[in-house]
């Protein structure tokens, strides 16, 4: 488990070259906190999309930092990924848009919003234990698991009444 490592809190030049030992450093961290592996794979994925996000679009070509932090909280493992960037702005950048709905998928929460001094934090969230999100009545649906496919997540969805 965690032991000596508590938490996690590096900066990187938002450059390319960054993401490989960002993502690295996130992903040891995640494994010493105790993720199964099926989380660390979300984790390190999520982790590249937030980073590489942040590369992209945080200071149009500007040089800046990216900093990562990472603690575990409550049996839950927070994941930030902030800059001090030009912040949201309208869909005049480069790439496919397809990051923030990746890191929706693998992550059991995730809030994105503008920091109060400039740029961007990127806050996710992974449960070390239990199989993802909890459905209705808190029952745990793992994602992609048979129970997810089987049972409905409300009997208001239901079709088999």
């Amino acid at each position: 488990m965690l032991g000596a490592l508590e938490n996690l809190s590096e900066s990187y030049p938002a450059v390319a070259d960054s993401i490989p030992a960002a993502r690295s450093a996130v992903a040891e961290f995640a494994a010493h906190a105790g993720l199964s592996e099926d989380k660390l794979q979300s984790v390190t994925l999520a982790s590249s999309e937030a980073l590489t996000n942040a590369v992209l679009h945080a200071y149009r070509g500007e040089p800046g930092l990216i900093h990562v932090d990472a603690a575990v909280v409550s049996g839950e493992l927070w994941v930030l990924v902030s800059d001090e960037g030009h912040g949201l702005r309208p869909a005049d950048r480069p790439g496919l848009g397809l990051g923030l709905g990746l890191i929706s998928q693998v992550s059991d929460d995730f809030s994105l919003m503008s920091r109060a001094g400039g740029g961007v934090e990127l806050r996710m969230c992974f449960h070390r234990r239990g199989g993802g999100r909890a459905g209705a009545h808190g029952r745990d649906h793992a994602r992609g698991s048979r129970s997810s496919a089987s049972r409905p997540a409300s009997s208001r969805f239901s079709t088999t009444k």
